[in-house]
């Protein structure tokens, strides 16, 4: 049985984590009228790519059409398993974060939308992707399987 591990261009993940950036920073500026709708969207993006697939989010579709015909081929790609567990912690704060607002609790779901930009903010500005070391990290930890 041959198991194949889906790799990305690390490129196209810190593009992500950029426009994530600049989204969830324009939540916790813009209006309630404005950010409510556009948190929702974000939730959206994270959900398209912590649950089918980090090649199916808006942001992964515009880097693989526009960005990267013209940056060509990455020197390496990555195991996509570690930045699609990445997606899925983002998908909790901002979820949560939608939902407390939603519930009236503004100030909560802020500071969780905002835990979110810090995370978005190390991975477009430096390369560190904590969700992927939380990733690695429970990984170290879990118990080995055995055939």
């Amino acid at each position: 049985m041959s198991t194949s591990i889906r790799r990305v261009d690390p490129r196209g993940l810190r593009f992500s984590a950029a426009i994530t950036s600049v989204v969830l920073a324009l939540i916790l500026v813009l209006p309630a009228t404005i950010s409510t709708p556009l948190l929702a969207a974000q939730v959206v993006v994270f959900a398209a790519s912590a649950l089918v697939g980090l090649q199916y989010s808006p942001y992964a579709q515009l880097f693989a059409r526009v960005v990267r015909p013209r940056v060509g081929a990455p020197p390496h790609t990555e195991d996509a398993r570690p930045p699609r567990f990445a997606q899925m912690v983002g998908l909790a704060f901002t979820a949560a974060g939608l939902l407390t607002v939603l519930a009236g609790a503004a100030t909560a779901g802020l500071v969780l939308i905002a835990f979110a930009l810090v995370a978005a903010l190390l991975n477009a500005t430096t390369g560190f992707c904590l969700g992927c070391e939380m990733y690695l990290t429970f990984r170290r930890f879990a118990p080995v399987r055995t055939a």
